[in-house]
């Protein structure tokens, strides 16, 4: 899609970037109103980083008033976390950061085992210790409706109960974004504020906001191995099948997860402009290459039932 329509956001044309914008900072704004203690849970990704642009805006000149939650599997990727740290460094924000490790260490998980071991599911226990620890009433994420068809039941305020469970059947009305914060003692809620953006929305808007993104985005050279339709990052945390050849291919990240887990595109996109370009070519669907989603044929409802992001 070619870019040259698109008007500049200082401008007063209300474009539909400028709606979804202006829509994000209201929901960001009333979780600010309406709850003792919310958080956002950074995970290094693009949605994730467009979630903290947006509060950082909603908020300015004063610093982002929630703290950065990120559930650290052990396993991301070194461009994560280097992202991450300098983000919140130039940001002068808030960090906490959950160990799947300690939740290993200390008997509360159980590490999976064999060549499709991760540890993605294992974060639902360390994300729930952590809200528990920290006492967060809401925690915002980056999830968008159009991502997988579980997340498109999704409400803007979702409630969780007191286990941290969350029930699709069970969601509130949101009529004319009249949200309904309303919690008993033990329970939260996850909040999205980019519900209603696609991939291409937050491409674009990360291209007229000029937001810095990982360098994972971008095609880069990687030794990877090819499973099951699909190309992995070659890495001491992930056991290789003995016909699982390592090679090198210019690929990039279309999204960003435990390394796992996270399927790698051949790519040749070395801009934003480049991936807005692709993402408009593409018939592969943004998750399609993320492993965990392949599990099952509900794989993502059920970990969101149990806790997940």
């Amino acid at each position: 899609m070619s870019n040259k329509k698109q008007v500049n956001m200082d401008s007063h044309t209300i474009t539909h970037l400028k709606e979804l914008e202006s829509e994000s900072i209201y929901v960001l704004r009333e979780v600010a109103a309406q709850f003792e203690r919310p958080c956002i849970l950074f995970s290094g990704g693009k949605d994730s980083i467009v979630v903290t642009h947006l509060a950082y805006k909603a908020f300015f000149p004063a610093k982002i008033p929630f703290p950065l939650v990120h559930i650290d599997t052990g396993h991301n990727f070194k461009e994560t976390i280097d992202y991450r740290d300098q983000l919140v460094k130039e940001l002068g924000a808030d960090l906490i950061v959950g160990s799947v490790q300690e939740s290993i260490d200390t008997g509360r998980v159980k590490e999976e085992t064999g060549y499709y071991a991760s540890r993605n599911k294992l974060q639902t226990t360390t994300l729930l210790d952590t809200i528990d620890k920290y006492k967060f009433d809401a925690a915002i994420g980056g999830a968008r409706r159009d991502e997988e068809k579980s997340r498109a039941k999704e409400r803007f305020f979702s409630h969780r109960d007191e286990f941290g469970q969350w029930n699709p059947k069970n969601q509130r009305p949101e009529l004319w974004n009249i949200f309904n914060g309303r919690k008993n003692m033990g329970e939260h809620f996850r909040v999205f504020p980019i519900s209603n953006w696609t991939e291409m929305d937050v491409w674009q808007y990360i291209l007229l906001e000029k937001i810095p993104m990982p360098s994972l985005y971008f095609t880069h050279e990687r030794e990877v191995f090819q499973r099951d339709g699909q190309w992995l990052a070659a890495s001491p945390v992930i056991k290789r099948k003995p016909d699982e050849v390592v090679v090198k291919k210019q690929v990039r990240c279309r999204t960003i997860g435990d390394i796992t887990c996270t399927g790698l595109t051949l790519s040749k996109a070395h801009t934003v402009e480049d991936i807005i370009e692709e993402i408009a070519a593409s018939r592969v669907t943004e998750r399609g290459g993320r492993a965990d989603d392949k599990r099952s044929e509900t794989a993502m409802e059920d970990r969101k039932k149990a806790g997940y992001f």
